[in-house]
């Protein structure tokens, strides 16, 4: 079994920054990806950033320039630097790691409010 423990959200300015984290633990093999989602009120989950071990990042066009999301398969932690942050990216921001051979497992979610 596989969990994720995320830390760093809260409450923000407009234009302020934040960064969240996520350590995996447990029966882990080997690591393919690693990646920051987010639901926002009313809407589908979706896609913030992606790590792929090996393989480099992907971000949605929504944050391309403003978030940076690292990671480190030895340590099995993902981080994500949010900068310039909106109220439009307020939601609550999940971690998810899929492994190899196969699984795919959720942190239980971390708010982020960004709010003058």
């Amino acid at each position: 079994q596989v969990q994720l423990v995320e830390s760093g959200g809260g409450v923000v300015q407009p234009g302020g920054s934040l960064r969240l984290s996520c350590a995996a633990s447990g029966n882990i093999f080997r690591i393919y990806a690693m990646g920051w989602y987010r639901q926002a009120p009313g809407k589908q989950r979706e896609l913030v950033a992606r790590i792929i071990s090996g393989a480099g990042t992907n971000y949605a066009d929504s944050v391309k320039g403003r978030f940076t999301i690292s990671g480190d398969n030895a340590k099995k932690t993902v981080n994500l630097q949010m900068n310039s942050l909106t109220p439009e990216d307020t939601a609550v921001y999940y971690c998810n790691i899929e492994l190899i051979p196969g699984g795919i497992t959720w942190g239980q979610g971390t708010q982020v409010t960004v709010s003058s």
